[in-house]
């Protein structure tokens, strides 16, 4: 090396390990962080805000539909009460009113929609009167069980529940006592019920007792052999509804619950097939459905 020249240096610089690059995940976590704390305050904001009755109203929205709200008998369609021995019944017409119409309450302001206004009223009329039909055939069921069971208990009826027909029809609950070959409720043409009738008399009387329904009775006569209607049939059949009738009273059914008494002879065959068989001679004691106790609002304007 020629001498005044300046040396050449090398200078090696070696890299540093550091920290390694943490990347921006702990981002995602802070954002989501952020976002829950947003939607409590948010939150806590709308409970503060809204009213008690939009609370009810949100409540309602998301409660279980099969939830039932009631606990016991009382809230249910009898409203608590039950037919007595008497055939009193408990005051559960306007329970029943107040549990099939409820309010219909809108979540935003707890105030009706002009549909819910209308619809309504039709709505809670319509579920009242299925309320009162299911009421009336438990109530039904129950009568025709007792009058069975009634003639199995009972001896000297035993042998005559053959000649009782109970069936629920359109009208109300109907028992029909019937004639049978050898075995009739009345004697030839005359009018007074005989001793195995009034015995049958009685004991629908013990059962027309444990309901309030009103009472409608009439009197059906057999065709004659030759096929021709005779016009005393209708006289015979009133005559024997109305004896019905005094049987019934005297054995503790009130006059006022007697609705109807007629006689309708041979125009109503219990076997159309053969007007002239004697099962079409009967006695037909109907308890007549009620028509439902409707609310104020819902009479005619």
């Amino acid at each position: 090396m020629a001498m005044g020249e300046a040396p050449i240096l090398i200078k090696k610089v070696k890299k540093g390990h550091g920290h390694a690059h943490h990347g921006g995940a702990w981002k995602v976590a802070y954002a989501d962080f952020v976002t829950a704390m947003m939607a409590f305050f948010l939150l806590m904001w709308l409970i503060n805000t809204t009213s008690p009755e939009q609370k009810r109203g949100i409540a309602d929205y998301f409660a279980p539909a099969s939830v039932s709200e009631t606990t016991s008998g009382s809230g249910g369609i009898l409203g608590g009460t039950a037919l007595g021995d008497d055939g009193a019944k408990g005051a559960g017409s306007q329970a029943i009113i107040e549990e099939m119409a409820p309010e219909s309450r809108n979540p935003n302001d707890g105030s009706q929609t002009d549909a819910a206004k209308e619809m309504a009223p039709e709505a809670s009329t319509e579920a009242l009167r299925e309320a009162v039909l299911q009421r009336e055939e438990a109530a039904f069921a129950s009568a025709a069980a007792s009058l069975r069971q009634a003639l199995q208990d009972m001896p000297e009826l035993a042998e005559l529940s053959k000649n009782i027909l109970i069936d629920v029809t359109p009208e109300g609950l109907r028992i029909q006592l019937v004639d049978q070959e050898g075995r009739s409720m009345f004697g030839t043409g005359r009018a007074e019920p005989n001793d195995r009738a009034k015995l049958l008399l009685r004991a629908v009387a013990r059962v027309v007792n444990q309901l309030p329904n009103r009472v409608s009775i009439s009197g059906h006569t057999s065709m004659s052999a030759n096929g021709q209607r005779a016009d005393g049939d209708w006289q015979l059949s009133a005559a024997r509804a109305d004896a019905s009738r005094k049987v019934l009273q005297s054995a503790g059914v009130d006059a006022d619950r007697v609705y109807q008494v007629s006689g309708k002879a041979n125009s109503e065959p219990l076997y159309p097939d053969d007007p002239t068989l004697a099962g079409n001679r009967r006695i037909a004691i109907v308890l007549l459905r009620e028509a439902p106790v409707l609310p104020p609002d819902h009479g005619l304007q």
